[in-house]
């Protein structure tokens, strides 16, 4: 007999009749969660437009409009609707707005399949939201050896899950035979691949080629029996600085690649459009002859996570992030702050092709896109290297796996040469101190 809620009963079945593979792929917390659609706020969608209207925890005035302190209204130019709680599924016109852009920035996405995306609070909640969805404790995790620490938090200790690490680059280029390798380890089942392009740390994206070679590895598991989540962290999308650079998400590749093949798109504003501390983010979810009903029970599960974590991402950031999306002067600004990024990456090419002792120094880890480049320090320690910088260099940087991480993202242009330049110098320094 189950255990399941009937609620989440229903949406198991919606995915057990018509994709049997991707109700596999969810954990034990997948498979109970659900929305609650039938409490309160079901209660409240019933009553809306009623005459009187006393079923949800919020306030108004006596005309109708949200009860809210003018000196707060003042302050943003957005509905007053916006003070109110937004649904756990996020902003319905801006989930469709998103949806929208994707297809706008994936061409590869059009006429495809793919769910409405879900709004989380960022990146992180997405991450989070993910592991809730789909990794139990025990599994594995397989991602690449330069990847981002707070992955550890999201998936080794909330979840309970290991990683499975691969060689990350290979002759200056994305070691596609390490990835493959490790997705085909171990026979069939249920594999979850994470990946993230433009890379934190190293600032990487895969070429058109690479893209192309990591479905067909992922297609070749599946064909084989493997049953594979595919998390797309695309924090930085849209930041690629070079050419021969894929400029669209995985997420094209993956929607309709195999039956066996759920790919998982997490994404949002913070980077792309340079609002961190809104905390929006999205999750959309597609697979090859996924129906509605499929999509919409795994958007259903989605919002019943965010609902008992959260409750609801914030209506305010929401608002104005919709109001941006549809404003005339949107798609100049954000191709001007581009071309600030853009020409840091240049500058920082420049630099090192004019300075070929810094190669005596460190190694530059291959880099085209994103907010960071890495590099490896050659006869000392990164971590040594980050005090020496500190300490005498009033300068500060990251170290991650045994590499020095450098933002450009926050180094003004006309730093940028200062910024290399104390690198080599503190490397040498620390050389000659032995």
């Amino acid at each position: 007999m189950s255990t399941y809620n009937p609620l989440a009963e229903a949406l198991n079945k919606d995915l057990q009749d018509g994709a049997p593979q991707i109700f596999d792929m969810l954990s034990a917390r997948g498979k109970s969660i659900y929305f609650p659609s039938k409490g309160i706020l079901g209660q409240t969608a019933e009553a809306k437009g009623a005459k009187i209207n006393a079923t949800i925890g919020t306030a108004f005035e006596e005309d109708g409009s949200p009860l809210a302190l003018e000196c707060m209204e003042a302050m943003v130019n957005v509905p007053s609707e916006s003070f109110l709680y937004a649904s756990s599924y996020g902003v319905q016109k801006l989930r469709e707005e998103w949806g929208r852009l994707l297809a706008v920035k994936n061409p590869g996405l059009r006429g495809k399949t793919y769910s409405l995306p879900v709004v989380t609070a960022a990146l992180t909640h997405a991450l989070s939201v993910a592991g809730y969805l789909f990794v139990d404790s025990g599994d594995t995790v397989i991602l690449p050896d330069l990847y981002w620490d707070n992955y550890e938090l999201i998936f080794n200790e909330a979840c309970g899950a290991k990683f499975s690490l691969y060689n990350t680059f290979i002759n200056g280029g994305y070691d596609v035979a390490a990835f493959s390798q490790a997705l085909h380890a171990g026979g069939g089942g249920k594999k979850i691949v994470l990946l993230n392009f433009p890379n934190n740390p190293t600032g990487y994206t895969v070429t058109e080629d690479e893209a192309k070679a990591l479905a067909e590895a992922i297609r070749g598991a599946a064909e084989d029996g493997s049953k594979i989540v595919v998390l797309l962290d695309d924090a930085y999308f849209g930041l690629v600085y070079e050419e021969g650079i894929t400029r669209e998400s995985l997420f094209s590749l993956l929607v309709d690649l195999h039956p066996n093949v759920l790919g998982v798109k997490l994404d949002g504003p913070t980077k792309e459009d340079y609002v961190w501390g809104f905390r929006v983010g999205f999750m959309t979810f597609g697979f090859h002859g996924a129906g509605d009903g499929q999509l919409k029970a795994l958007e259903n599960k989605a919002a019943g996570i965010v609902r008992g974590n959260i409750s609801n991402v914030p209506n305010l950031s929401q608002s104005i992030l919709l109001k941006g999306y549809t404003d005339a002067d949107y798609a100049a600004q954000k191709k001007q702050k581009y071309g600030i990024l853009s020409g840091r990456a240049r500058k920082i090419r420049t630099v090192l092709e004019k300075r070929p002792e810094y190669a005596r120094s460190f190694e530059v880890m291959p880099f085209n896109s994103g907010y960071f480049m890495c590099v490896k320090p050659i006869g000392v320690t990164a971590e040594a290297v980050r005090k020496e910088l500190l300490a005498n260099f009033d300068t500060g940087v990251i170290v991650l796996t045994g590499l020095i991480r450098l933002a450009f993202s926050s180094v003004p242009t006309d730093r940028i040469e200062d910024l290399f330049d104390n690198l080599h110098k503190a490397i040498q320094n620390l050389r000659l101190k032995g």
